[in-house]
C-alpha cells in the first residue's frame, strides 16, 4: 500500500465503521482481558414508538461509559434526563461497574452532571472552538466495596 492511496471518505459506510468500533474492541478485550462488553441503552418512547429521550453507552472491565444522553426540548426540566441516568447507574452497579464516565460539552449540560454527584476529572479548551469539553466520572462503589 502505498500513503498516497489513503482517501478521505466523508460519508462512510456504517458496516465500515462498525468494523473499525469491533477490531479496536477485540484489540482491547484481548490486552485487558475483559471480554464483558455490553450494550447499555435505554429510551423513552411515545405512542408511535418515536423515540422522546434516551441513553445509549456501554459497560465493559467493571466500568460504565455514557456516550449519549439526549431528551427532547418539550421534555427537558421535568426529570427524564435524571430518571434515564438514575436507571443507568442501577444497570451498571447490577452490572458490576464501579465507575461511570461520560463527556459534555460546554453548551450542554456539565452543570447538570455535576448536580447528580459526578465529579469533573478533565476539561479540554477549544473543542470545539469557543467553547470546551469537561470530562465526568463517577464512582458507584467505595473504595473498600
Amino acid at each position: 500500500m502505498n500513503p498516497a492511496d489513503l482517501m478521505v471518505e466523508n460519508n462512510p459506510n456504517p458496516q465500515d465503521l462498525q468494523f473499525l468500533d469491533d477490531q479496536i474492541n477485540a484489540y482491547n478485550m484481548a490486552q485487558t482481558g475483559y471480554y464483558d462488553f455490553q450494550w447499555l441503552t435505554l429510551f423513552v418512547r411515545d405512542e408511535a414508538q418515536r423515540i422522546l429521550a434516551g441513553l445509549a453507552g456501554f459497560t465493559w472491565g467493571k466500568s460504565c461509559r455514557i456516550q449519549t444522553l439526549w431528551v427532547h426540548e418539550v421534555l427537558r426540566g421535568q426529570g427524564y434526563g435524571q430518571a434515564l441516568l438514575a436507571k443507568a447507574e442501577e444497570e451498571a452497579k447490577a452490572r458490576g461497574c464501579r465507575v461511570i464516565v461520560l463527556e459534555s460539552h460546554s453548551f450542554q449540560a456539565p452543570a447538570f452532571y455535576q448536580k447528580l454527584g459526578y465529579q469533573v476529572v478533565g476539561v479540554q479548551a477549544d473543542y470545539p472552538v469557543g467553547h470546551s469539553q469537561t470530562f465526568l466520572q463517577k464512582w458507584l462503589v467505595t473504595s473498600n466495596g
